[in-house]
């Protein structure tokens, strides 16, 4: 009878110690779509200011006051420069440049450079954005400019170049660099250097060389202003993070008093009114640790960063009121709505949202940089106008003692418009009907307490079902990833009133609606709402159908984010495409027990299948979706997605009535698989190419024969990869295959299906948990990384990690019901 009193105590107390051991790349904290998404990059929440996935600073600082002493719990303000030289992206500046080699002496201050040209930065050879064309090899830039007062701190070199560059200023060399960068960059300027500045005329001076690829020049000079003092606040200790589904939730100790701090988005992947809702709660739990009260001041501010691109741009701000809540708003004076588009990008249009429900104890104002030391001074500000600003609010929780008292925030964000889809632009599936952002907030507040009970249930779901499928390590690696594969989406209304998900490519090169993305991405909405699956869908198949896309195969994407316009990616993949648009359809027919949406595209499914059945057994040389890895003749996984679609067309024919149609397709099928048997055969294993032997590679597409249930390949197929990959793996996991010690863990979670057992299923993923939780690449999860080390290739904040509920989706449709363990 003890033991099974104490056994309970013993697991609970056992998952305590194991969650405060828990590290991730990032941590969650807002996450809605590729432009909302706000994450921690430090195990302390302290350690660091708050970052956009890109990396950007996207300051959130929150401080606990507690009898009159401070205690930050909450990031750190991010960094500010003052502009002393200004860069194009503030001022149109015109320099003297030349394109052929000029005189030894040409960065320096006396030099004669009346015989060059003059030009508006930025000079390169982007048509669109360049200001003054350069299509040369070389470009010697000068820029004169006036400095008026040397007391200066801390100064850095604001530069964005490609390629090669070497810059000086008054004839010192400040910086030289062989390699680009896709953005500003700020390096700092010695002392030395620094103290050689002029009252008067300074120069700085640039040569850059164009290597390849593109090519492109702009700098400037910044300071950065020294801050007031505040050693009077002090760190909060952090006592535990834990991450669920929805939430992740902080533990901190706070002087005299106890926090517990969660942050929660509450993605409900089956409410998508709720999920497309662009609003998250921030909410603080306070309570004494000594038995006594303490008066308890809170402190959140929410950088106006959020909603810029870049530092250096106007924002407008202003404090209301609305149904019960004070309302902080905050965008630029520009609105340059769907301008842009790319990868590393923050969006500039639209505006951020920080509100609370209203009373004598809370106070909202809008200001400059704030410091530490004079967050709990409140200010008057309204409205106002600047550059890096600060939305703040202050509640006086009063007397706290034993008792917890709670406060919610909400942090909003309405982009106004999300995306154009083929010349449309397109708003965000909650502006159904005409609602507005100002509603959805009241909204949030109304129903908050309905809205976390149903964030709880998802986070206890998500986690049993995780737990059931592969174990507690891969339940917690479900976990992490929920949230960063919905938000790495957008949810909208096509024009012909279809559902669209489109994704972003992110830190991969930006396309919208990849279909090598959604491939990977789609086990988490197969196994919770296939809607959204077809939502990643619908718009190739528009695409297609509308005569958009006029080749035989499917496309690769529909643009670059945020403009849905049609492919812009450089090459095709054909096979790869074709068999991922094919094999996700059928996955949606057995997900809704019926043919009707393959019917509805029935045409270019079989369009695609006769293209897999003449082209697609023995690929020519192209590109997969591990393009990366380069191209590649005679891939025998790609073959194998293309005999799996193919089985997949076979399924989906039974399903509408083509009985005839079925075999025919699925004979087809059978008879490549013996062929490929006898073709991929390499002693004991089976080989990355058709011809080249002594070579090996994850057939993570076999994943589909087992999950769909085709029993087109023989299981010992399945028995003697997993033998092989077994005596493979490194430290962090299992290589892509035998050309480099690089993987893909979410193709690590398929292959790991593979297996008729769990000790081999923990022996592949184990590895995976082991670099999420140890890698020293402080990003959000990555799902390109090196094997040996744990470090990040490429790739972050994806929505492939979707694809890690492969094991979870292969259980609900083939296995029994098991007991919940939590």
């Amino acid at each position: 009878m003890k033991r099974k009193l104490l056994l309970p105590t013993f697991i609970l107390n056992m998952l305590v110690v194991f969650a405060q051991e828990r590290k991730a790349p990032a941590y969650p904290l807002i996450t809605h779509d590729p432009y909302f998404s706000i994450w921690s990059t430090t195990d302390q929440l302290t350690g660091s200011s708050t970052k956009h996935w890109t990396g950007t600073d996207q300051s959130l600082v929150g401080l606990l006051q507690v009898d009159g002493i401070s205690y930050r719990f909450l990031g750190q303000p991010g960094k500010y420069y003052k502009t002393i030289l200004p860069a194009a992206d503030e001022v149109n500046y015109t320099a003297a440049y030349t394109e052929t080699t000029p005189g030894s002496n040409w960065m320096k201050n006396g030099f004669d450079d009346s015989q060059w040209k003059k030009g508006m930065a930025p000079f390169g050879d982007h048509e669109n954005i360049s200001k003054t064309m350069w299509l040369s090899k070389d470009i010697w830039m000068r820029r004169e400019f006036t400095i008026t007062n040397l007391a200066l701190n801390n100064l850095y070199l604001k530069l964005w170049h490609d390629d090669n560059v070497e810059v000086y200023l008054n004839g010192e060399l400040v910086y030289q660099k062989e390699g680009w960068t896709s953005k500003f960059i700020y390096l700092p300027i010695k002392e030395g250097i620094k103290n050689k500045l002029k009252k008067g005329k300074n120069i700085l001076a640039i040569h850059v060389l164009n290597t390849s690829g593109g090519a492109w020049l702009d700098a400037g000079i910044v300071e950065e202003p020294k801050t007031i003092a505040s050693a009077a606040v002090k760190t909060a200790v952090q006592k535990n993070v834990t991450i669920n589904a929805t939430q992740t939730i902080y533990q901190f100790t706070c002087g005299k008093a106890d926090l517990t701090l969660t942050f929660t988005s509450p993605l409900l992947i089956n409410d998508l009114d709720l999920l497309s809702r662009p609003v998250s709660y921030i909410n603080a739990k306070v309570k004494s640790n000594d038995q006594a009260t303490h008066a308890v001041q809170l402190y959140v501010g929410a950088s106006t960063d959020m909603a810029v691109n870049t530092p250096s741009q106007e924002i407008t701000a202003q404090k209301y009121a609305v149904d019960n809540l004070s309302v902080l708003k905050a965008g630029t004076k520009e609105q340059p709505v769907l301008k842009k588009k790319g990868d590393d990008l923050r969006i500039d249009w639209g505006y951020m949202y920080l509100a609370v429900q209203s009373g004598p104890a809370v106070k909202q104002s809008i200001t400059s940089m704030t410091t530490l030391a004079t967050a709990f001074k409140p200010t008057v500000n309204n409205i106002l106008s600047g550059k890096n600003l600060m939305l703040n609010t202050i509640i006086n929780l009063g007397k706290i003692g034993a008792a917890e008292k709670e406060q919610v925030l909400m942090l909003g964000y309405d982009d106004l418009y999300s995306v154009q889809f083929f010349s449309t632009n397109l708003q965000a599936w909650w502006k159904k009907g005409g609602a507005t952002i100002e509603q959805q907030l009241s909204l949030a507040a109304k129903d908050y307490k309905e809205i976390i009970g149903k964030c709880e249930t998802l986070n206890h779901t998500i986690y049993n079902d995780a737990v059931n499928a592969g174990g507690e390590k891969y339940a917690l690696l479900c976990e992490l990833a929920y949230r960063q594969s919905i938000a790495a989406h957008k949810l909208l209304t096509s024009p012909e009133g279809e559902i669209l998900f489109l994704s972003k490519e992110n830190f991969s090169n930006g396309s919208i609606n990849t279909v090598d993305v959604t491939y990977p991405s789609a086990p988490l909405f197969l196994a919770y709402n296939p809607e959204l699956l077809k939502g990643m869908l619908n718009g190739i198949f528009y695409y297609s159908e509308s005569g958009k896309w006029t080749k035989a195969f499917a496309a690769h994407d529909l643009g670059t984010y945020p403009m849905a316009n049609g492919q812009t990616y450089g090459e095709d993949m054909p096979v790869e495409e074709c068999g991922n648009m094919i094999i996700l359809t059928a996955a949606i027919t057995k997900a809704e027990g019926n043919g009707n949406y393959a019917k509805k595209h029935w045409k270019t499914l079989t369009q695609w299948a006769d293209y897999l059945a003449k082209e697609g057994f023995d690929p020519a040389n192209q590109l997969c979706t591990d393009d990366f890895a380069g191209h590649l003749a005679r891939n025998t996984n790609l073959s194998v997605k293309a005999i799996v679609a193919i089985g997949g067309y076979a399924q989906m024919a039974d399903a509408i009535g083509a009985k005839d149609v079925g075999e025919k397709y699925r004979s087809l099928a059978k008879g490549m698989v013996m062929k490929w048997i006898a073709m991929a055969k390499d002693d004991d294993h089976y080989a990355l190419t058709f011809n080249d032997k002594g070579t090996w590679s994850q057939k993570y597409n076999l994943v589909w024969d087992k999950v769909l249930q085709m029993d087109l390949f023989p299981k010992e197929v399945f028995d003697t990869e997993i033998k092989y990959y077994l005596t493979k793996q490194n430290d962090f996991g299992l290589p892509l295959d035998s050309r480099a010690s690089y993987t893909k863990s979410d193709w690590i979670i398929w292959t790991s299906v593979l297996t008729n057992n769990q000790k081999d299923f923990e022996a592949l993923v184990d590895p995976v948990y082991k670099y999420v939780t140890e890698s020293p690449s402080r990003v959000p999860l990555s799902d390109w990384h090196q094997t040996k080390d744990g470090k990040l290739v490429g790739f972050q904040a994806r929505s492939v990690v979707g694809g890690y509920f492969i094991k979870v989706l292969n259980e609900k449709w083939n296995s029994s019901p098991k007991n919940s363990r939590k």
